[in-house]
């Protein structure tokens, strides 16, 4: 008789609905980024400030989202994803809140501030979808998802101005306070909490370093053009970053549960991912940049088309609508030639794009087509990064790396904004006694631009291909992911590090793998209850593979590598042992790794070294005879003996070989 559903299943929202409120929080944070944009140039006369200083309801937005992101992304791998984006929308909507009501500018700031919350409510969700998503369904709700942050963008141009001309600067935050509030209470409603969890303590003291860093780092590229680049408050933000990076490296590298687990970021498939994102997201906001100002431009540049706020702003709908259309093809693409394809299958549509941009600029259809034909490649790649990233790094730290992708986005993005800013202010035209961008800085830029989504599709030739995200199907319907953790030992219980656990079905198929902690813990995510094959791996030690078999109740599994492997051997002389025989051993090219002398057996014994060519000497204690042997060595353990002459064939006299 067929097993009836659990009662969880049934009340489990369905992936649609799951999918349309995660994608509404994307159109969200783009709201959050772009609101402002059209009121800056009237905040100054409104709060009786300079224009610089209006530039701030900006610049804290990016540096709290800079901030925000990593730790938030952290935060909800470890206490829960759903907990974590209902955190960041009520900040959000306080801050929304804070700005509509406070009056003075200093609260506005606060406001906005607290508003860049909202940004890690991209990763956070992208790495629900993971958990919560059937995986035909994974590739086209994290297009879609990615696809909105297109349409939010080009919504909140024409959106901000209407409000500001219909109902006053104020509304632009009550809507937006709104809007939080209702996502908020959708999410409540929708989102099941995962049960994927990575326990363990917070890394405070990793995520305050790394907070200063990026703050300083994305302070001086933000405000580098305003300040001068090479003014000294911009000189010693960027000496900052460099120092506390400094730091924070190698602190990160040591402890037990860092802030962000930079050996994993440092494998090839998620750090040529990465550095294809800041590219991408370089020539991303180009785009939208280049074109706002391109058709408000008076049309005596040449190029400009004059048009007013409003109307500028509904011309970038096309691109955000072309995203969301194009959503289910990215979808498609990574489904069935991978992320790593769709990628660079993204970037070269950009590069299409802005070298047409280059020659056809001359009529604002072209502009809409040239600004679409890039937003359409955007969507195709930004839907492609987050699959790669989940496909590469453990399923406990989806969360974590996708906050670290999106932040290495936003750098790009930030870097992009400087680079046009300083290229408009130096390739300029008169326009009777104003000073304006020529159309050769627009063209320098569209180049720019096309270079960099070049190299992030070379980025991309250096990704591994991979089938995506490791997604196997629940064992039994309405199943749960189960969370495994246990230690990985040597035989007198200390824990072995460098180690990895990986696991598998027993056909083979991938399910997760960990890399262990300094004290050896690891966690793993497992589909639901059965048998699954476990592999723990220790540089040094013989691998140990075993089936196991998971019950749903018994989720702690301690591996124990009982075999070390070592280099190592015997020194005879005259056929009995010699003791004390001093052994070193050397690096090919010279260097000096270990030295050890003979145990009363003649016996010695070394750790087995990294694979590669090494030389290995041994000296004689009695008569000085000196034996040099060459050796490769891969991932076994080797045995090398060394013979010499007795002492009474030699006469104690020294014999070198």
């Amino acid at each position: 008789m067929p097993r009836p559903p659990a009662p969880e299943s049934r009340r489990r929202p369905s992936p649609s609905a799951i999918t349309a409120v995660l994608a509404l929080s994307g159109t969200l944070v783009a709201l959050m980024q772009t609101l402002v944009v059209p009121l800056l140039p009237d905040f100054p006369g409104i709060l009786g400030v300079t224009a610089d200083d209006a530039s701030w309801l900006v610049t804290a937005t990016l540096l709290s989202s800079a901030v925000a992101t990593p730790i938030v992304s952290r935060s909800a791998d470890m206490y829960g994803k759903r907990k974590m984006m209902v955190v960041c929308l009520a900040i959000m909507v306080a801050g929304s809140v804070m700005a509509a009501v406070g009056g003075a500018f200093v609260w506005l700031i606060i406001g906005r501030a607290l508003q860049g919350f909202s940004s890690a409510l991209i990763p956070v969700g992208i790495s629900i979808m993971r958990d919560e998503l059937p995986k035909e369904k994974m590739g086209s709700a994290v297009a879609l998802m990615s696809a909105t942050l297109g349409i939010g963008s080009a919504l909140g141009l024409p959106l901000a101005g209407v409000l500001y001309e219909s109902l006053g600067w104020a509304s632009i935050f009550w809507v937006s306070a709104a809007a939080g509030a209702l996502l908020l209470l959708a999410v409540v409603l929708v989102v099941p909490e995962s049960k994927v969890r990575t326990p363990g303590s917070f890394d405070y003291a990793g995520a305050l370093v790394l907070s200063g860093a990026l703050a300083a780092l994305l302070l001086a590229i933000s405000k580098g053009g305003s300040w001068g680049w090479g003014s000294e408050p911009v000189l010693l933000l960027f000496l900052t970053a460099a120092i506390l990076l400094a730091a924070w490296v190698p602190y990160e590298l040591k402890v037990r549960q860092p802030m962000v687990d930079l050996r994993t970021s440092a494998r090839r498939p998620v750090l040529m991912t990465n550095l294809a994102s800041l590219l991408i997201g370089f020539s991303m906001f180009a785009n939208m940049l280049l074109t706002t100002q391109q058709l408000q431009l008076p049309a005596v540049t040449g190029y400009g088309f004059e048009l007013s706020v409003i109307t500028a702003g509904l011309c970038m709908v096309p691109s955000g609508l072309a995203m969301v259309v194009f959503a289910p093809l990215s979808g498609r693409i990574i489904r069935i030639f991978g992320g790593k394809t769709a990628l660079m299958a993204g970037a070269l549509v950009m590069i299409v794009g802005y070298v047409g941009r280059v020659f056809f600029y001359d009529s604002i259809a072209w502009v809409i087509i040239g600004s679409t034909v890039v937003s359409v490649g955007t969507a195709i790649a930004y839907a492609a990064m987050p699959t790669l990233i989940m496909g590469a790094v453990p399923i406990t730290e989806t969360a974590s790396a996708n906050g670290l992708n999106s932040l290495v986005r936003a750098i790009g993005t930030s870097t992009s904004s400087a680079a046009i800013a300083a290229v408009f202010t130096s390739v300029t035209m008169s326009v009777g006694d104003t000073r304006l961008p020529s159309f050769d800085a627009f063209r320098d830029i569209f180049w720019l631009a096309a270079a960099a989504s070049a190299a992030s599709m070379l980025a991309a030739v250096f990704i591994p291909r991979a089938a995506g995200v490791r997604r196997p199907p629940a064992t039994a319907a309405g199943a749960a992911e189960l969370v495994v953790q246990g230690r990985v030992l040597a035989p007198d219980h200390r824990p072995l590090t460098p180690a990895v656990v990986t696991v598998l079905q027993t056909d083979g198929d991938p399910v997760d793998w960990s890399r262990v902690d300094t004290e050896g813990n690891y966690s793993v995510a497992l589909p639901g209850a059965g048998k699954y094959l476990m592999v723990a791996n220790a540089a040094g030690w013989a691998p140990m593979a075993e089936v196991f078999d998971f019950d749903g109740r018994t989720l702690k599994q301690n591996f124990m590598l009982r075999e070390r492997l070592e280099l190592g051997g015997s020194v005879t002389a005259g056929g009995r042992p010699v003791a004390g025989a001093m052994v070193t051993l050397l690096e090919a090219s010279g260097e000096h790794l270990a030295t050890t002398r003979t145990d009363d057996d003649g016996t010695y014994a070394f750790p087995l070294p990294l694979a590669g060519r090494y030389v290995v000497t041994m000296l004689h204690p009695v008569t000085l005879q000196a034996v040099a042997r060459k050796l490769a060595v891969d991932n076994r353990s080797v045995a090398l003996d060394f013979a010499a002459p007795p002492v009474e064939e030699t006469s104690g006299e020294r014999v070198g070989a």
